[in-house]
């Protein structure tokens, strides 16, 4: 099988193109190959000719099914699920393809385990390093452990213990540096350079891709009459080997990307035709929150992606909600994002896949994703009224909740919270409900009696 770089001696940044970083440049992109322009390793870093691209590109899609190969017995296989609940909703054939229920809880092992194992024996002697703050960690540790390659993994000094831990108990070596990915990724890659460990990037690496292309193999051996898939988009990579894999193979099938609204990095750099770096990223989707997608990932994604469409973190929470809520199954915020995506589809009666890209997270965001979920659908509702300070006024408020069929989860009666009016007191409920309508009726009923309702969330 052919290999997607030539050896050399060091080969550090093997099947790694391109260096994060800003705007492209329109120069760049009609360069050919200069000798002297490229790495230790053979590979022609940021003046790839348009040639070259063309047959790493054409390799990638060559050897994914090659790649099944390596991962089958490896990987755990995730079947197609199909959602009556999110079909019903958007009026098409909603099939979820749950790589949270993968090994390790994400996509990531694919593209990991598959990169490792094309490693020469010299590089697997001399280990492998990557950053990351989570899934790609993780996938890289035990794709190491079960290779027997020792690995050593550059994470964020904030990077949650759970993650930490998680990553350690594949025998990897944890590193705490810097205070976001970025500055990890320049520990790693200074670690890179001065021990001789091979760089696992993260998305920006055709070999590391052509892992998760395996993800549209399968989706399309399965369902090959589908009509449109939904992919998260961060850095690209996963989208990347989708993409590649499908448009080739059924290029009457729609393949789509779900960002965030405060996460854009794909969005931008398709309207502005080239990549660009984002000031800053806000969204409750941490696993995708990049500022910059790879410049590989960029040009797989132009060629091959049909779309990209951004999702509010309403969206977000409210697809996490349900995918719990009907189906029993935990996806991250990243991992909802095409399921999330679905509302924004101008489409019916298509088959739609909607890949669910990770599932991992603590329980703590758990709880918080389904408060804020369930305050969001009206299935929670929080309000406050001032009541005269007379006898008889907490068990008119009480029995028109009662008769409302309210359940009443916290109540807070609080004597000196009203400053402005010495003869009344606050008032704070907390109860369930049934929706928008029943919160409706409950205020309805309350302005009825003379109570103003203020709503708290």
């Amino acid at each position: 099988m052919e290999t997607v770089s030539s050896k050399s001696n060091s080969q550090k940044n093997r099947g790694f193109l391109f260096e994060p970083q800003g705007t492209v440049s329109k120069e760049r992109s009609s360069q050919k190959l200069n000798p002297s322009n490229s790495n230790a390793d053979g590979k022609w870093g940021q003046d790839a000719s348009a040639i070259e691209l063309e047959d790493e590109i054409n390799r990638l899609i060559d050897n994914i099914p090659s790649a099944s190969a390596v991962l089958k017995g490896v990987i755990k296989e995730t079947p197609l699920i199909y959602s009556s609940f999110f079909s019903d909703e958007g009026s098409n054939q909603v099939y979820i393809k749950p790589e949270n229920l993968q090994r390790t809880g994400a996509f990531k092992i694919r593209g990991a385990y598959y990169k490792l194992s094309r490693l020469t024996e010299k590089e697997k002697r001399s280990g492998v390093v990557t950053a990351s703050a989570g899934n790609h960690a993780q996938g890289v540790a035990l794709a190491a452990c079960e290779m027997g390659i020792s690995a050593t993994i550059v994470m964020p000094s904030a990077t949650p213990l759970i993650k930490v831990n998680a990553t350690k108990a594949y025998g990897a070596e944890v590193i705490l540096s810097g205070d976001n990915f970025d500055e990890a990724y320049q520990y790693a890659k200074q670690i890179n350079l001065q021990t001789g460990r091979v760089f696992i990037h993260p998305f920006e690496d055709f070999e590391v891709m052509t892992g998760q292309g395996t993800i549209g193999a399968e989706i399309m051996a399965e369902l090959p009459s589908a009509d449109v898939v939904l992919v998260p988009v961060g850095g690209g990579g996963l989208i990347g080997g989708i993409a590649a894999y499908v448009k080739t193979h059924y290029p009457n099938c729609k393949v789509i990307g779900v960002e965030p609204e405060g996460a854009a990095s794909m969005k931008l750099a398709f309207s502005k035709d080239g990549i660009c770096k984002l000031d800053a990223v806000h969204t409750i989707a941490d696993g995708v929150a990049v500022k910059t997608v790879g410049e590989a990932n960029y040009q797989l994604a132009r060629r091959f992606v049909d779309e990209i469409i951004t999702v509010s973190d309403y969206d977000i929470m409210d697809a996490f909600l349900m995918l719990l809520e009907k189906h029993k199954i935990v996806a991250e915020n990243a991992g909802a994002l095409s399921l999330a995506g679905l509302k924004k589809l101008n489409v019916s009666d298509q088959q739609v896949v909607c890949v669910v890209s990770g599932g991992n997270i603590d329980v703590v965001t758990v709880s918080a994703m389904i408060n804020k979920g369930l305050t969001r659908r009206g299935r929670i509702f929080c309000f406050s009224v001032d009541l005269p300070d007379t006898p008889g006024q907490l068990l008119n408020i009480a029995q028109l909740l009662s008769d409302h069929k309210a359940n009443v989860i916290k109540l807070d009666h609080n004597q000196f919270m009203n400053f402005d009016r010495f003869s009344h007191v606050q008032l704070q409920v907390t109860v369930e409900t049934n929706g928008h309508d029943h919160i409706r009726a409950i205020v309805g009923g309350l302005n009825s009696i003379g109570y103003t309702v203020k709503q708290v969330y």
